[in-house]
Order: structure tokens, then sequence, then C-alpha cells
């Protein structure tokens, strides 16, 4: 049984942050750390106080992680971090008092460097007695992954070991963060009150005071009845209340995390057939089938991570046509008013928004990225509405006095026509390029939505079916948000936030064939009319041929996979270094090359357009983590460990531009070796040069790793391979939430027959089929939960023999 643990973390926004640069303002990020260790970091925001960031991250981790923090900070114009605004954390236990998740302001506060501690320490402890009284034997072995407090990227650290009024150190290692000491510290027991154990870890500095490194205590009654043996986590000193200083502001942050023991495939084989027999049953049997419950059960947040379970689950089946179809019989159905078709955030609603992102995420790219790289480069000036305005500004970009407001809208109006032209253009000449998939989707929505609706009058709603998904939660948001689409690795400016909303609201109104020009409160979008009108009808044209697609309606993608092993998962250009660079200084020993990733192969060349290609079987690599900044002198550099045919393990070291690019190549990387077997344990962050490993100083190229390998530790996006098994056990645990729900379902009560009729207007026969389908789902769900605890039972037999060790 695989355990797993994800977060699903969205930094909002920030509100009253400290001034950081001369101008009054400041240029924040956040940084997302899990145990220490940085997971994501948002664009900055340049020249504000009050930043919106709007980043969701879903971040797949081992179940035994402790604390989440997040770290705002001040980036300068070249790139350094001009100063920390201030950190929040969230322990592990938090999410059992405020389930299923946290949304919510935290404040924060002062970085605390004593607080900021990470790491291990190896002990074996003895309690012995002889004549003279009880003695305590601390054999202090070593430590790793200790903070680096100093600027090489290391620490000098040494163990201080407490008992009572006794106390006594190891010898101080220099220059690692992983000391091997191999000491034996025995203290006497003095008269009095039994003590308790405390170890601390200090770097040593020659100037100034040493740096704590982090603790580990331990009570009077463990020592006596089980005294500590293996490795321990360190721990910072117990803080005092928040000191009053000044006010750092805050952070909105949404977070959820989800804890899963994923079965074997077999265990949901039942549940997953019920829900299949859903999609390919009678149409009358939908309001009626176990699907239906389920949507009926969902509500609120969860909604939107079911449904991106339940496509993955039906695209892994080949069967995401006729659960889109099911879903869109069933809204069109209840919709009395075809203006408010789809326009909840109903199951029908996000399941097709989740499609086509996991489907047309190439396609989008494909389609808007070179007018979305464009305007960012331009950064041009433009401003349509007269409140927002700014005459002056031109005035000092063309030094030519300033224009007249109605200059100023001629101006932008041409600009603005300039970068729709082409991006319409890009739109209505994609048929060719948009995945057969998402045609058949669609082609089947514009039926279902003809049929609902054929009255002269409502022409036009089998094209807004398809124009509301494509244009209006598509298109229009990847404009307005491109950070959020991976068109671009920031966020916008000012200037060309505000050029990508014009452009936006412009492709929204064209998705809308132009129903709404002319009213609501923007008038001043007047001027470009003409233009969105004269686009309308070739929308239309677009929307017709997009539809008209011959294939099985069951066909599109194929299973378990949204993609073939040899198609590139990840690509661009990275600093390679050879595991022996032949004496060559570091910063010469980095080549630059162009890497591609896929299912079977890591691959180098010089260019894109180079012939010669030299490859990486997937199949061999044993770890990819991340190397200590120290190795090289260079930070965000990453190992892939292979191992050859003989056995022998070599390492490729590539260094990217970003901690983003970096988590990103080091999460795909690990999701394509995930099935290789005879993964490492553990492994060196550091580099062997002059004769020893960087990290723990061991002089021997073939010493075991002093550092855990993190392979669980990756990140979710919408090019991850399908995970049947994972997604069914969501769905499971969505029903666990109704379980009382369903049972209602079977109460035999005729008055509450009557009442439901009353209400829902259903006939006694889709009750009863209802009742059927509910009965259905809890018998599922019984079996489900005998496997869980069956396996549990498995997990704790083990846990009593005892620990593994380290």
């Amino acid at each position: 049984m695989a355990k797993s643990s994800s977060l699903n973390v969205r930094v909002v926004e920030g509100r009253a942050l400290p001034a950081k640069d001369v101008s009054g303002s400041s240029d924040p990020y956040c940084l997302v750390k899990v145990d220490d260790e940085v997971v994501a970091r948002t664009a900055t925001v340049w020249r504000s106080l009050g930043p919106f960031w709007g980043e969701e991250y879903t971040v797949h981790l081992p179940l035994d992680f402790h604390q989440l923090a997040f770290y705002v900070l001040d980036e300068d114009t070249v790139g350094c971090v001009a100063g920390e605004t201030g950190m929040c954390g969230l322990q592990t236990q938090a999410w059992c008092l405020c389930l299923p998740g946290i949304d919510s302001w935290i404040n924060l506060s002062r970085v605390d460097p004593d607080a900021e501690v990470q790491g291990e320490i190896c002990l074996s402890v003895q309690m012995l007695e002889d004549g003279r009284g009880r003695c305590l034997r601390c054999h202090v072995l070593q430590a790793r992954d200790l903070a680096p407090r100093d600027i090489s990227g290391t620490s000098d650290p040494f163990a201080r070991v407490f008992w009572g009024s006794q106390s006594l150190e190891t010898s101080t290692i220099k220059k690692t963060r992983f000391p091997h000491w191999d000491e034996v510290l025995e203290l006497r027991e003095m008269p009095g009150a039994p003590s308790p154990l405390r170890v601390e870890l200090w770097d040593w500095d020659m100037v100034g005071k040493n740096d704590f490194l982090g603790m580990v205590e331990f009570s009077p009654k463990t020592l006596q009845q089980k005294p500590p043996n293996g490795w321990f986590r360190l721990l910072p000193f117990p803080r005092a209340e928040e000191d009053s200083g000044r006010n750092l502001g805050a952070l909105r942050v949404k977070v959820r995390l989800i804890e899963d023991r994923v079965l074997p495939s077999q265990c949901y084989q039942p549940l997953v057939e019920l829900l299949m027999e859903s999609v390919l049953g009678p149409a009358e049997e939908d309001t009626a089938s176990p699907l239906a419950l389920l949507e009926e059960l969902t509500l609120g947040d969860c909604r939107q991570d079911l449904a991106t379970k339940l496509v993955k689950l039906f695209l892994g089946r080949g069967l995401a046509g006729p659960f889109l179809d099911y879903l869109t019989r069933r809204e069109v159905a209840r919709t009395m008013d075809p203006n408010t078709l789809f326009r909840s955030n109903s199951l029908a609603s996000k399941s097709m928004e989740q499609f086509m992102k996991l489907v047309g995420m190439p396609y989008l790219h494909e389609v808007l990225k070179p007018m979305i790289s464009r305007v960012f480069e331009e950064k041009k000036y433009m401003e349509l509405d007269p409140c927002k305005m700014d005459l002056g500004r031109t005035r000092r970009i063309s030094f030519k006095g300033a224009p007249s407001e109605e200059q100023l809208r001629e101006t932008s109006l041409g600009l603005l026509t300039g970068y729709l032209g082409p991006i319409v253009d890009a739109i209505v000449g994609s048929v060719g390029r948009c995945p057969p998939a998402m045609r058949l989707a669609f082609k089947q929505l514009h039926r279902r939505v003809k049929e609902r609706f054929p009255e002269p009058e409502h022409q036009d709603v089998k094209y807004l079916a398809i124009s509301g998904f494509l244009f209006l939660r598509f298109f229009a948001p990847a404009i307005l948000t491109p950070k959020l689409f991976d068109l671009r690795d920031q966020h916008a400016d000012p200037q060309t936030s505000r050029s990508l909303l014009l452009l936006a609201k412009a492709v929204q109104s064209i998705g809308n064939l132009g129903q709404q020009l002319g009213q609501g409160k923007e008038l001043w979008m007047a001027p470009l009319h003409p233009f969105l009108l004269q686009s309308v009808s070739r929308v239309r044209d677009f929307l017709d041929r997009l539809v008209d697609v011959d294939g099985d309606e069951e066909a599109g993608v194929p299973a378990r996979a949204l993609f073939p092993p040899s198609a590139i998962v990840r690509e661009g250009y990275l600093l390679k270094r050879k595991e022996e660079p032949a004496g060559l200084a570091t910063r010469f020993a980095f080549k630059k090359r162009y890497v591609w990733l896929s299912g079977e192969t890591l691959s180098f060349s010089k260019s894109p357009e180079w012939q010669t290609r030299h490859s990486i079987p997937v199949s061999h690599i044993r770890a990819v983590e991340r190397v200590d900044e120290g190795a090289f002198q260079l930070p965000h550099v990453m190992q892939v460990v292979t191992q050859d045919g003989a056995g022998a393990l070599h390492t490729t070291y590539l260094q990217c531009k970003n901690v983003n690019e970096l988590n990103q190549w080091l999460s795909a990387l690990r999701k394509a070796s995930a099935p290789n077997p005879d993964k490492l344990a553990a492994c060196h962050p550091g580099a062997f040069r002059s004769a020893r490993w960087t990290c723990c100083l061991q002089a021997e190229r073939s010493a075991a790793g002093c550092s855990r390998t993190h392979s669980a530790v990756t990140l979710g996006d919408w090019s991850d391979p399908l995970d049947p098994d994972a997604e069914a056990q969501t769905v499971y645990r969505q029903l666990l939430l109704g379980r009382d729900q369903l049972r209602l379902k079977l109460l035999e009560d005729s008055n509450m027959d009557t009442a439901l009729e009353a209400d829902t207007g259903a006939c006694p026969e889709v009750l009863a089929r209802q009742r059927a389908a509910a009965a259905r789902l809890l018998e599922v769900l019984a079996d489900l939960d005998r496997a869980h605890e069956e396996f549990q039972q498995q997990e704790r037999g083990k846990a009593a023999l005892g620990p593994l060790g380290p």
C-alpha cells in the first residue's frame, strides 16, 4: 500500500507590508518552505505593499513532514534579496484542528535565527550503574542536513550535552553540514531530582558568538524506560511570546492537507466500475446513478479537486468523452434559462475546465504565447478609461508634450487592435492544432445544447456554451494572468497588467459574441466595439469548424497516460557539468546545454538544432537531488545519479537559473523515474572535490550517502501522469464525507418518499433507483473500509517489530 501526503497551497495576497525601498514601497515575493526546504517561489510583485500573487501549488510529500512555512521577502532591481519582511509557519498538527483546510490571513513575524533550525542528530544513550552511582553514557554519532550558518554555505558544528548541572562538548568539525563525531560523553548523576538530558548543536565562530543549530531533549522518564537510540529531529529553543515590535503585515494563504493511504488497484475496482456504469448507462438514469449521488454530496472547494480526479480517472479509461457528455446532459436538463447555462461552479463546469487544462495546455501555449511575450517585451502604454488615463506619463515617455485625451485614446485603440488582431487570428486559425479530445468534447456539448434549446431565438446558445469555456474560462484568464498558466515566469508590472486586462476584456466580449457590448459601466470600451463585432462572425465560423470533427465519441486520449513515453515533458537550456571536469575551475566546468526530458530519455545537446545528442535512459536514474551551494559555490544545482550496466554509479550536475526552475526539473525527473527499481535511500548533497566529499568530508568516493533522498517530493501540474488508484482514493474519501446522506437514501419511510417526490418532482421509480445506487455505494465503501483497516493492522504489526534503523 502506498502512502502519500499532498499539500494544496495558494499564496493569495499580502497587506500592510513594510516599505523596504527608498521609494517608500517594496518588491515582495514569497517563498514556500516544507521542513526548511524551498518548494516554491512566487513571482515578484513590483512596487507594492499589498501584493496579489494568486499562485497555487500542489506539493506531494512523504507523510512524516513537520512544518510548512511562508517567507515574504523584498527583492531589489538586480534580483538580490534586500531584506526579509517576515514569515509565518504552520505546524502539521494545526490541520487536526481546522480540517479540511486553512483560508485566512496570518500575521507575519520576525525571522528568529534560533528558530530556523533543520536536520537530525543520531544518538545512542545508556543509563549505567556502578559503585559510584548512576552514569549516563551519551554516544554522539553524527548529524545531517544542518542549517548552513557560514558564508561558505556550511557550518562548523559541535555538540554540547547537558545532564543536571553537568555538561560536556564534542570536538568541532569544520566546514560541514553532515558531521561525524562518533564520540562518547559520560556524565555522573548529581544528588537531587532526576534531570532531563538535553543535547544542543552549535556552529563555532572564531569572532562573535556561536550560532545555534538545534537541540533535542529527553525527560527523566524516557531516559529510564526507553533510552534514546536512533535519529532525532532537531528542534528550536522554546520560543517566548511574540514580541510586540513593529507590525510586519499579513499574508493570506489557502492550505489543504490531504493524507492518503492508497490501496492496491483491485480494491478500487468495484468503485471504478460503478462510476463507469453511470456514464455508459441509459440517459434516463442520469439522475439516479452513483455518479449523480456523488455530485450531490460534493460541495464547495472539494468540487474542483473531485472534478480533476474524475477527469483523470475517466481519461485513464478512455472515457473522458462519455463522462463530460453525462455531466452536460445533467446540466442542460436542469437549466431552464439558457442565459444561466454553465454559469455556476457545477461539477460539469469544473470538469470541463479541468479537462481543458489537462488536455489543452500545450495548445493554449502554442496559440497565445507569441503575443503574450510581445506585450511583455514592448511595454506599451494603453488606456481607454478616462478615469485612469495618465496624460503626463505619455509626455515623460515621448518628450513631445502631453497629448490630449482624445489623442491618447486613438493611440491606445491602435495599439490594442494591433495586439488583438493577431490574437484573434491565432485563435480562429487554430482548428487543426486543437487536441482531438477537446474537439470531440465540444462537439458533444454543441449537440446537447442544440437539442435542449432548438428555438430560433436561442440559436446562439450552442455557440455560447462552447465559447463560454474556451474563451471565458481558458483564453481570457490566460491572457489576464499569464504566470498562472505558465505562459510567463513573472507577473506583469502594473502597466503591462493593465494592458493584459484590456486585452482579456476584449477577448471575453468576443467570446460572449458581442451580446453584452454597450451594457454595464464600461462604456469607455465603446471605441473597440467595431473591431469586436467584426470578430464575432469569425468566431462563429471557427466554432462551426471546431466541432466539425469525425471520430468515436469514446475515443480521445490513450488510456493510462496523457502523453506517450516518447513525448517531451520538459525542455530548456541548463548548465551541465561532468562528474570529473579534468581540473577545470568551477566556473568553466559548467557548459550551457539544451536539455530534453521524455519518459524514456534525458538528452543533451549544444542547441535545439544541434544534430548530435547524448542521452541517459530514464530507467538508469537512481536519485535526483539538490546540491549544496557550497559544493561549487553556485546556487540552484541538482544532481542526477545513474547506474550503468556494470552497477557503477555516475553523477551529472545541472544548474538552473532560479529556484522555481530547479523545483520544476527536480519534480519532472522524479516523476519520470518513479517506477525505477533500486532507488538510492541516501546520497551526497555535496560534490567529491579535492579528494573528499564537500558535504560530510569523507575521503572515499564510494562512501555511503550522508543525506536522505527525497524522491517522494514533487510538484503537481497539468502534465502529471495519470494515477488511477490515487484518483479513486480521492473519490472514496469524498464519499466518506457524505456517508450519512447516503444512508438517508435508504430510509424506507413512505412519508419521506412522498416528501422527496413533492420537493424534487421525482417519480417513485427514480427514488427507488437512487436508493439502489446509494446501497451499492455504501457496500463498496464498507469493503474499502475493511481493506484500509486490514492494511493499517499490517502496518501496526510491522511497527511493533521496531524501527529498521537510520
